[in-house]
């Protein structure tokens, strides 16, 4: 057997395990959070909605200082913007996963993960639906560009283009699993619902970020080399810009809310605190590139020019560093 063949083995032998732990430890959006239980209820004035100091809003002197019932409210319509968000980001997902799987022959090791990862997606767009509906505020999501013109472009990419498709995975997945993992890290207190659901989805997306770990890894010393040179340029791109649809507030939001322009800019991302949350937010996809091949020179200057450059990851979900 060649060394190639013992690649191809380990791969189908690492998606397999994959397929069976989706099998083994799954969640359903309706059967593992107890919505209607009291203590997970949805009441005016409830201070568990108080953004913690894990938060990058809710560290501002500015939000401490407002009146509780605004913080809540701000906490409220935060939480669940973000959680929109991703409900879109999944969306797009499954669609473009279905695509990619059409392309797929019999027989390939993709084909199942693919569509167990969908399913799981699924139950994570009804959970996180949910959420948002009992909040109860009309929140839009992601801006209009992203919601009209990334579904097209997920679809192109997901059967023209898979090794881009699922970088474009990785640059949803990891800023929120980065920042989910935080919030729990640090212990912080907030509403049992919202708990609940970053436990359910953090503990799903380690398959999923894996799946699209393992797929780049397998498929990288495939690509031509100006397909390489293209992807190390647009790798750190495609991961700054949607991070930070997903991270910073919506023009909307910031209408609603009333959040002076001053506080935004220091949050997301002026200001050194925030600019070194930005950097370690892309800590394991540094590693992975790395890994791939896609840090070069020219590569290397566009990650420091967007802001996340820095040190890769010595292991995946390793914590923030000093």
């Amino acid at each position: 057997m060649t060394a190639v063949d013992d690649a191809r083995m380990l791969y189908r032998d690492r998606l397999h395990a994959l397929s069976t732990a989706s099998v083994h430890q799954h969640f359903d959006a309706f059967l593992d959070i107890p919505w209607d239980e009291p203590e997970y209820a949805i009441v005016p004035n409830d201070p568990r909605w108080v953004l913690p100091d894990a938060d990058p809003l809710g560290h501002t002197d500015w939000y401490k200082s407002l009146p509780l019932d605004r913080q809540i409210h701000i906490g409220m319509y935060r939480q669940a913007s973000m959680v929109k968000v991703g409900l879109q980001f999944e969306q797009i997902l499954i669609s473009g996963l279905m695509h990619y799987a059409l392309t797929l022959p019999n027989d390939s090791p993709e084909f199942r993960y693919s569509t167990h990862e969908a399913t799981e997606e699924c139950h994570h767009t009804q959970m996180f639906q949910e959420l948002v509906n009992r909040i109860g505020i009309n929140v839009p999501g992601g801006p209009a560009w992203f919601r009209k013109i990334v579904p097209v472009l997920a679809l192109f990419a997901s059967r023209s283009a898979p090794f881009g498709f699922f970088v474009g995975v990785l640059a949803g997945e990891e800023p929120i699993d980065h920042m989910q993992k935080g919030v729990l890290r640090a212990g912080s207190v907030g509403h049992p619902l919202v708990q609940r659901v970053m436990q359910i989805h953090i503990a799903e997306e380690a398959r999923h970020i894996g799946f699209a770990h393992q797929y780049l890894e397998h498929k990288a010393p495939r690509l031509g080399r100006f397909e390489k040179a293209s992807i190390s340029i647009l790798m750190p791109v495609i991961m700054r810009l949607l991070c930070d649809v997903i991270m910073k507030p919506s023009k909307q939001m910031r209408r609603d809310l009333d959040i002076p322009d001053e506080v935004v800019d220091a949050v997301w991302w002026d200001s050194d605190s925030s600019r070194k949350a930005l950097r370690d937010t892309f800590g394991d996809v540094r590693m992975l590139a790395g890994e791939l091949g896609l840090m070069n020179r020219a590569s290397r200057r566009v990650w420091r020019a967007l802001g996340i450059d820095g040190r890769p990851s010595r292991y995946r979900s390793e914590p923030s560093f000093g």
